[in-house]
């Protein structure tokens, strides 16, 4: 794989300049999934276009005066997003013994000389302000003498994760901020829609095509474009992540000409709930933050002789120990004991947790838990600024499906719930200004059209194709990987890619299984590239981090993508 500078004549404000940049060519792309002509579909209007609704879309929505109209694009209901199974809370300096500066010192830490200093020192320095707004809105933190009550987390010096509901933060988050959403006249909701892609002309995003089966396909038009998609965890066979997270917004963003970053970045949760047979369940890091302990199958405690801060250490080092301690033990998992812990106090703190594995006939406070690392967090996405512009002017992104340097190499527990705040704040506060600039203007439908393809046709099973693609980037493409592995990878996903991406479908299931391929196939690329180990990049024929690689990654279809303000 050949890596050429990245041609930069407009970096994006608050870019790290410490860090260059290397860019992959991928030659062009088709632009869209499925042939359309405007005159035989609906259409619809509207000033400012989410598309997605987790944390990040609605806080972007809503932080849109009601003098403009919003839509809010839902790929299933309001209730499903990786925001709502958020576990363990939102990070931020609320402590009085805390400082901006530790907060900054650990995430700067976490992510493994990658992160952008300015971008990580805003956000962080932001958060108090993000999470009283959530308080102002009615969202109930859990409290501790009359405060909100805050838990520790691995990488953290301090304890200063707020929670809610003990273990079920982004369900309650999410209760809140979808109630103020719906209770706003200007912000419309369309649940259960399929976006297929953004749509561009004359090089600015002008809005979306979009399926359900009510409506069949519309399109949709924006003066501004919110992209929020969420993550890609489904593309591995071991995850967190609810069956949404495709990255579909990830690759309607490359074939729009989207500069996209870090997408060998892949985070994996250490502790993941291993009962064969049964669901992935999420056990939150905060576990570890109130004393649990990761024992093998022979009961030894193992994380002290991997790191200074045993089960307290970055994500990226506990899931490394737990993959070791595994090979190292031949068993399929280990396991997390909380025995020695006040079981009262355990079972009141994580309720959630507690009551899911009871269906397992499990005691969280007396039975050692077995769990194994799984794909949790995407930390490369689209290349955003400090306010969320991506490259394609009209198009901003927030949250999962973007870039924004705050995660680095490695994403600091608690930080997610927090970007995806404090981006989608942001991205409202900059569109509305650009509105504002432009004054009041009638939407046009500009002459955009696709030529149809080759239907797809019943011979290919696509259940299928998706249980081996997730296999396959498991294997090769997971905690650890090699050369020759991704090599076979990238050599598997090219010959898949070449019977189902020309073919048109005209459900969801062809267009998320065509999704996972392009986005797959860009993260394959980006790993063979990086020939070092770098926070949750490990190559094993690469073990060591390569100075010379403190760099990032980009993947965009057209080789001359770049920011221009």
């Amino acid at each position: 794989m050949t890596l050429a500078p990245a041609p930069r004549p407009g970096a994006p404000a608050g870019a790290h300049a410490n860090n260059p940049t290397m860019r992959i060519p991928f030659g062009s792309t088709r632009t869209t999934l499925i042939g359309f002509s405007p005159e035989e579909l609906p259409h619809h209007f509207t000033d400012v276009l989410v598309v997605g609704g987790g944390i990040a879309g609605f806080r972007a929505a809503l932080g849109v005066p009601e003098r403009y109209r919003v839509l809010v694009v839902t790929k299933q209901d309001d209730k499903e997003s990786n925001s709502q199974y958020a576990q363990g809370g939102i990070a931020g300096v609320l402590d009085p013994s805390d400082r901006f500066d530790n907060h900054i010192a650990d995430t700067l830490a976490a992510g493994k000389g990658l992160c952008d200093p300015d971008v990580v020192a805003m956000v962080v320095r932001e958060a108090p302000e993000r999470i009283g707004e959530l308080i102002d809105w009615g969202v109930d933190f859990d409290q501790e003498n009359g405060h909100v009550a805050l838990g520790r987390e691995g990488g953290h010096s301090h304890a200063r994760i707020a929670h809610a509901l003990g273990d079920s933060t982004g369900r309650e988050v999410m209760r809140g901020i979808i109630e103020r959403a719906r209770a706003r006249k200007n912000i419309r909701l369309w649940q259960n829609s399929f976006t297929l892609d953004l749509l561009t002309h004359e090089g600015r995003c002008r809005g979306v095509l979009v399926w359900d089966r009510r409506r069949g396909l519309s399109l949709v038009w924006a003066r501004a474009v919110v992209l929020a998609t969420g993550g890609a965890g489904q593309l591995y066979r071991e995850t967190t992540n609810p069956r949404i997270a495709t990255a579909d917004g990830h690759a309607m963003a490359f074939r729009a000409g989207a500069v996209l970053r870090d997408m060998e970045f892949m985070q994996f949760h250490p502790t993941v709930l291993y009962l064969a047979g049964s669901t992935r369940h999420l056990l939150t890091e905060a576990l570890r933050g109130e004393g649990a302990r990761l024992i093998d199958r022979n009961g030894a405690r193992f994380m002290p002789a991997y790191h200074p801060m045993a089960e307290l250490a970055p994500r990226d080092d506990v899931a490394l120990a737990i993959t070791a301690q595994m090979a190292k033990t031949r068993h399929p998992c280990v396991y997390l004991d909380l025995s020695h812990l006040d079981g009262d106090f355990i079972r009141a703190r994580f309720p959630g947790i507690a009551r899911v594995l009871r269906e397992f006939d499990l005691d969280i406070a007396r039975d050692p838990i077995p769990v194994c690392p799984g794909a949790h967090y995407m930390i490369g996405g689209v290349v955003v600024d400090s306010c969320g512009r991506s490259s394609v002017p009209g198009l901003w992104a927030a949250g999962e499906v973007s870039s924004t340097g705050l995660h680095g190499a490695n994403r600091l527990a608690s930080n997610s719930l927090l970007e995806g705040l404090v981006y989608g704040a942001r991205a409202a506060g900059d569109l509305v200004a650009e509105l504002d600039r432009a004054g009041p203007y009638a939407l046009e439908v500009p002459p955009i059209k696709a030529p149809s393809l080759e239907p797809g046709h019943d011979r290919i099973d696509l259940d299928d194709l998706r249980k081996s693609l997730r296999a396959l980037m498991w294997r090769a493409v997971g905690i650890t990987r090699d050369r020759a592995g991704l090599e076979d990878a990238l050599a598997q996903v090219d010959r898949w890619g070449r019977y189902l991406l020309p073919l048109e479908f005209a459900d969801p299931a062809g267009w998320t299984m065509q999704n996972m391929l392009v986005v797959a196939r860009l993260m394959i690329a980006s790993a063979l590239a990086r020939e070092e180990s770098r926070g949750v990049h490990f190559r094993s024929d690469f073990p060591a981090s390569n100075p010379d690689l403190k760099t990032h990654i980009e993947v965009a279809a057209d080789p001359g993508a770049s920011f221009k303000r």
